[in-house]
């Protein structure tokens, strides 16, 4: 049975006393319930630590927005998997179209990352996504197959089943548009079907797919409706407290 997420990723977004008050604020207003689904926040590295305490008892799981390609050494302003882990943090969001556009990461040093944050007991969140011209050229299921393949693929079928992955529409994200619910459950389908393919079907089958792209507390639930939709990888709508347990709720 795989597991129903919603996480919430900030991105470069609040300051370390901002970030203490959300993640109390969350905390709050999931103290009398019990979500159907497990809910994860990915802040800032700086905020990991203190935000662990702040969660600590509470139904929330804390993940990092990013790990270093390299276990540890000289590579000042580098964050390393083993550092992550030690906040208590116990995802890391990983392959977001940010880092690959912005830093210019590629298969290769996602591949060392995934394999890093395994490593050291971190649960990688994995993303994957076309671009806008990507999609309007008709190779959005190509692009997505050699994301996998050149990053997750290569992970034993024990290693890849600790993997969440998040399929993310670059064109969707932070623009206002959505994929339709129908185009969100054609990917879906289809990322479940290359995992079947590489891994067999009880794997493909525990495999959690969020979708991720302008997902927001009026659109989550029809999105999620979807039986190859396992939650969402929520970017702006994580920042405000009752739009993000709103989201939590619709899973």
């Amino acid at each position: 049975m795989r597991t129903k997420m919603v996480a919430g990723n900030w991105k470069m977004n609040k300051t370390l006393q901002e970030g203490v008050a959300l993640a109390t604020e969350i905390k709050e207003a999931l103290k009398n319930q019990k979500p159907a689904c497990e809910v994860v926040i990915a802040t800032p590295f700086i905020h990991l630590a203190t935000v662990s305490q702040v969660i600590e008892g509470s139904p929330i799981h804390l993940a990092a927005e990013n790990c270093a390609d390299k276990a540890s050494g000289a590579f000042t302003g580098e964050v390393s998997a083993a550092m992550v882990r030690s906040t208590g943090a116990e995802y890391c969001i990983l392959g977001h179209s940010e880092r690959r556009a912005y830093y210019h990461e590629d298969y290769a040093i996602l591949r060392e990352k995934v394999l890093l944050a395994l490593e050291n007991g971190l649960k990688p969140i994995f993303c994957i996504g076309e671009v806008k011209e990507e999609r309007e050229a008709n190779i959005h299921e190509q692009v997505v197959k050699d994301q996998l393949e050149g990053s997750v693929f290569n992970l034993s079928a024990e290693d890849f089943a600790k993997v969440t992955l998040a399929y993310e529409p670059v064109w969707a994200i932070g623009t206002g548009l959505t994929a339709t619910p129908e185009q969100a459950q054609e990917m879906h389908a289809y990322i479940r079907s290359l995992v079947e393919k590489k891994y067999g079907k009880q794997v493909a089958d525990d495999t959690t797919i969020l979708y991720g792209g302008s997902c927001n507390a009026k659109n989550a639930a029809e999105l999620f409706a979807n039986p190859d939709v396992d939650g969402g990888l929520i970017g702006g709508a994580s920042l405000k407290a009752p739009d993000f347990c709103t989201i939590i709720a619709a899973r």
